[in-house]
């Protein structure tokens, strides 16, 4: 059943009259195409215009999409081969969190990623995407061996957030993530890192530092879902359109706050439209960037690393 959301309703309504149309042409053997071709006209412009002034809130939607593409078809469809790897060597593998090296274009990379299911028997093996600290310590692992290797990493970001549970708690959930974060800012190969979906947190952030951030069009990042914002300031999951809009979270608002470095386009509508198309602009974009990384001095490299996420913010001293 194709998923259509509020506002593309009046792309559905017209897909239905062109549909409607062909059952005449073909029942009655009439032909038709001049209006088919003036109903799919209308279509075309109508898309343009809906996905032409998305909402903050309306592109959190879209990179929530079922069938919007995850790390491992990224992966699939990028890469020559690719080698998973498994375990955390403390506690255990998590399902959350995917890691492996892969080839694209006869480059040897770490790839890392957040990975959601299709499913519901999918979603609870891979716990919906949100990682226990057993996936950041897995990551970070993975991320020292590339370092070793001398091989760039790649990141994935798609998470509604690192997995709030007792026991992830209990584990260190906190420590982990901050740790990923110290060891990343000084990793000595460069790190790519693009928001392929949801952004949420420091269950994002985790595998967030690099020296280029990079956000899918439809894809959002932020401190805290909108849901849960709306809940915490305004008691109910009701104004979650105005949270969406105060956090300020698509990519157009996180460029213009130079908290990435770049946007990478999607196809009309969104990953999940065409996802060949999707990972063939990515692949491009990767191998642009590690082209150029691969080209700087290793040192210097990291130094603009940590410079660049130090001058984030707004800090006041007495």
């Amino acid at each position: 059943m194709k998923i259509t959301f509020d506002f593309e309703k009046p792309l559905a309504e017209l897909q239905g009259q062109i549909e409607k149309v062909r059952q005449v042409e073909e029942k009655n053997k009439l032909d038709m195409s001049a209006t088919i071709a003036e109903l799919e006209a209308k279509m075309e412009e109508a898309k343009k215009e809906i996905y032409g002034n998305l909402t903050g809130w309306q592109k959190v939607q879209i990179s929530r999409h079922p069938e919007r593409p995850y790390t491992l078809q990224y992966i699939e469809l990028m890469c020559d081969d690719f080698i998973e790897l498994h375990g955390d060597r403390t506690v255990g593998d998590d399902k959350a969190i995917i890691g492996g090296f892969g080839t694209i274009n006869g480059e040897t990379a770490m790839f890392i990623g957040h990975q959601k299911g299709r499913n519901t028997k999918e979603r609870q093996y891979r716990n919906f995407g949100m990682a226990n600290p057993e996936g950041y310590r897995k990551a970070l692992r993975l991320m020292k061996m590339a370092e070793k290797f001398g091989k760039p990493i790649i990141t994935l970001i798609d998470t509604p957030g690192a997995f709030p549970g007792l026991e992830a708690e209990e584990r260190g959930q906190g420590e982990a993530i901050a740790r990923n974060l110290l060891e990343m800012a000084v990793l000595k190969v460069p790190v790519i890192c693009v928001v392929i979906g949801e952004g949420a947190s420091g269950g994002a952030l985790g595998i967030g530092i690099g020296d280029k951030v990079l956000m899918l069009d439809n894809s959002w990042y932020s401190v805290i879902s909108p849901e849960n914002c709306s809940t915490i300031l305004f008691k109910t999951w009701e104004q979650k359109e105005r949270a969406a809009e105060m956090l300020k979270l698509t990519s157009t608002e996180m460029l213009k706050n130079k908290l990435i470095d770049g946007v990478i386009k999607e196809p009309l509508g969104g990953a999940h439209q065409d996802p060949i198309a999707m990972a063939a602009t990515l692949k491009k974009q990767l191998l642009k960037d590690l082209k150029s990384l691969g080209e700087r001095n290793i040192d210097e490299l990291v130094a603009e690393r940590i410079d660049k996420f130090c001058n984030m913010g707004v800090v006041l001293e007495d």
